[in-house]
């Protein structure tokens, strides 16, 4: 069962916030980028947007903007949905695994949500539901930790 995402009110003004949002299953994807903007710039913070063409091309901009240490956080989003292959799931693994290196090696939180799903509903739910849109929740994270970092 879905957890409706709950109002937050941590705000980021001076911050900068990079959203890396995959092309690739756009009607989910860029529902989820209008959120996450949407959430960090009413929060006062500056957002760049940069897309790529699939979740796996993810990481590597990741690391390339990690290393400019320009933003508070960097968010990731994209959708990969199974299919009758284990394609998907190799896809999730290595890019779940890259992004956790990424924010441990340079130090800059990398916020994941390149969401590996069953199906169609399970996007729907998660991408397009205003309640429960992981956007949103993205940059709701991305907003505290960029506040936990500065703090440290």
């Amino acid at each position: 069962m879905l957890k409706p995402i709950k109002a937050r009110s941590v705000l980021a003004a001076g911050k900068s916030f990079a959203i890396i949002a995959s092309t690739y299953n756009p009607r989910y994807v860029d529902a989820m980028l209008r959120a996450a903007k949407t959430e960090i710039l009413r929060a006062g913070g500056r957002v760049q947007i940069i897309r790529v063409p699939g979740a796996y091309e993810i990481p590597v901009v990741a690391a390339k903007l990690a290393r400019s240490q320009n933003f508070s956080a960097i968010i990731c989003l994209g959708v990969i949905l199974r299919g009758a292959t284990t394609h998907a799931q190799h896809i999730g693994e290595a890019v779940s695994n890259a992004l956790v290196q990424i924010q441990i090696q340079h130090e800059v939180p990398v916020i994941h949500e390149v969401l590996l799903l069953e199906n169609e509903q399970q996007a729907v739910e998660r991408c397009l539901d205003r309640k429960h849109n992981r956007g949103t929740e993205a940059a709701q994270t991305a907003l505290e930790m960029a506040r936990v970092m500065t703090k440290l």
